[in-house]
């Protein structure tokens, strides 16, 4: 089953994100087969980062609460808040793909 993560910073934590971020990336990139989507969100600015959105494939909920528990950023104290939902996607993504390299 799917489960999304939505995922909010603490306040002034900019420095924090960017330092873990590539631990971060390395732990995404570990369930890669699994993910249906992610990314950050952002102020309107469309580049400071505020939280993240994840959406990935878990077997169980506790699955998906124990890779949560082990996220780099997780473990870094960024987050003051996480929800873990789980979610059925039944329309197709069209737009806020990133441009093809």
């Amino acid at each position: 089953m799917i489960f999304t993560f939505i995922l909010i910073d603490k306040p002034d934590s900019s420095e924090l994100r960017q330092r873990v971020r590539p631990e971060h990336k390395a732990y995404l990139a570990a369930v890669a087969d699994r993910m249906a989507f992610a990314g950050p969100f952002t102020k309107d600015d469309g580049q400071t980062m505020i939280g993240s959105l994840l959406a990935i494939d878990f077997p169980s909920r506790d699955a998906a609460h124990a890779w949560l528990a082990n996220e780099p950023f997780t473990k870094a104290g960024l987050y003051a808040s996480t929800t873990v939902h789980a979610f059925v996607n039944l329309w197709p993504q069209k737009a806020g793909f990133p441009p093809a390299a």
